[in-house]
């Protein structure tokens, strides 16, 4: 016997604007509003930010953590040592590069009745790490029944 299955996919790409390194934008009404407008009710939801010195996560997105994340990932990839990216290119970013592939471009959220499983103090964010002002493409792929 042959089984047949067939996903919905539906793709919603946002332009934001960061305006410093160290940025971090809470995308989840973004990502939220794109699910809703899917009418799907279960399945994931994949958000992906292109570019090498950007990544997305979850945090609790309140004033305290906005400010020990970006100092957290000061302290594991510091700006004031040496990275051979900024030998091939002088453009000061090599801990940008080391921060973001740390945390990650990209996230996997699912979702029931049409909602995102998330925990109650969980929000999905975007980090700027680059060193200058950067407009981002944020995609969110939506796969689902």
């Amino acid at each position: 016997m042959e089984v047949l299955e067939y996903m919905n996919v539906i793709t919603k790409i946002v332009q934001l604007k960061l305006s410093k390194e160290d940025d971090i934008i809470d995308v989840t009404k973004q990502t939220s509003d794109a699910l809703r407008e899917s009418e799907l009710n279960n399945g994931i939801v994949n958000v992906f930010v292109a570019g090498s010195t950007a990544a997305v996560t979850t945090i609790e997105y309140e004033p305290g953590l906005r400010y020990d994340f970006p100092k957290m990932l000061s302290r594991i990839a510091p700006k004031d040592i040496q990275y051979r990216h900024d030998e091939t290119w002088h453009d000061g970013n090599g801990h940008s590069h080391v921060r973001a592939s740390l945390v990650g471009p990209s996230l996997t959220i699912p979702f029931s009745n049409g909602a995102l499983l998330l925990g109650t103090w969980q929000q999905i964010v975007m980090l700027e790490m680059d060193t200058k002002p950067r407009e981002r493409a944020l995609t969110i792929q939506i796969l689902g029944e």
